[in-house]
């Protein structure tokens, strides 16, 4: 492929509207920025829990502290327009956050962004991730203007599946021992939803 082929393939796929984490509305769900002071709430909700990180790939925190670190972190990043991070919160339960759910690799060359979700163990089975990953979505294809927003999970998670068809997205097949998570090396169900889907 000669140079002036490939700059006008990067030029045509310049069209990513990146926005950076904006506030996102559902009915029962506000998704904003985190903050430091959710820290503790962010331990206390999910990060320490070893049931709600076992099929995750970073290990349950051991402290608030720990936590605080990793919000310092996705703050100092904010002020980037491709960085994508929301605190999940339930309206009814005021500002607290119950859960994150963020773009965890993209490439801006095919259009794609790469979802991952996790959610305290109290709000389980209720629409909650569901809802935040629907938002999360329809944000990606309306403003951002995506062809491709995908995510998978481990197979023997079999909820964060369901989620993903709950939201439309398709399921492109099983990868054999592909992926690493805190059960060790393990199998990547992906899925997917294409801008050509979400707007059918």
């Amino acid at each position: 492929m000669n140079c002036f082929r490939l700059i006008k393939l990067e030029e045509e796929a310049e069209s990513m509207k990146h926005k950076g984490t904006e506030v996102l509305e559902t009915d029962r769900l506000l998704l904003r920025r985190f903050t430091i002071h959710d820290a503790a709430a962010m331990f206390h909700n999910w990060a320490k829990d070893e049931q709600v990180t076992k099929y995750l790939m970073w290990p349950a925190h051991k402290s608030p502290e720990v936590s605080r670190e990793v919000l310092e972190d996705w703050i100092f990043h904010y002020g980037e327009k491709d960085f994508y991070q929301w605190a999940i919160t339930v309206k009814e339960n005021g500002e607290e956050p119950v859960g994150s759910i963020s773009v965890v690799s993209k490439d801006d060359s095919i259009k794609m962004v790469h979802i991952g979700y996790c959610i305290g163990k109290n709000w389980w089975h209720k629409g909650v991730t569901s809802e935040a990953l629907k938002e999360v979505i329809r944000y990606f294809m309306e403003e951002v203007q995506v062809n491709r927003v995908e995510s998978r999970h481990d197979p023997r998670n079999v909820n964060s599946g369901k989620v993903m068809q709950k939201c439309g997205m398709k399921y492109e097949g099983t990868r054999r021992q592909a992926d690493l998570n805190n059960q060790g090396i393990c199998d990547a169900s992906g899925y997917a939803i294409l801008a050509e889907d979400y707007f059918s």
